[in-house]
């Protein structure tokens, strides 16, 4: 008997970039459910948390930073690990890191997303 389907939130306003990602995920076996802003994203974690979140930070709505920090600071849901998606990486990720009041992500990966580098950082948080 296997283990049933890992669920990952992939959160991107861009319709090829959640595309691409759900059809990774789903080459490896995962469930990938899908939101196209921030409002939508929290809406679906409140519904059904899921495994893991693949978060895009620039979006329009309520932003992944928005998302991210709702999520740490929820404790229900801050157990959740988070990969950042972002084409801002290193600025971004100087950023979050002087944060004091919000954990650093689990994961950060830029775009163009390698599908090779995602899927380990997955399998490595999933597991």
């Amino acid at each position: 008997m296997s283990e049933p389907d890992k669920t990952v939130l992939v959160v991107d306003d861009d319709p090829d970039a959640r595309t691409y990602l759900a059809t990774v995920l789903e080459d490896h076996g995962l469930s990938p459910v899908l939101a196209k802003d921030g409002s939508e994203a929290l809406e679906q974690i409140q519904k059904q948390p899921p495994d893991l979140v693949a978060l895009d930070i620039a979006m329009p709505e309520k932003s992944g930073v928005a998302v991210y920090r709702a999520l740490r600071e929820n404790d229900r849901l801050r157990g959740i690990p988070v990969i950042i998606i972002t084409g801002i990486s290193d600025e971004f990720e100087r950023f979050i890191s002087s944060r004091k009041h919000v954990p650093p992500p689990d994961g950060y990966i830029s775009k163009p997303v390698d599908a090779q580098q995602f899927m380990a950082m997955v399998g490595r948080l999933l597991s």
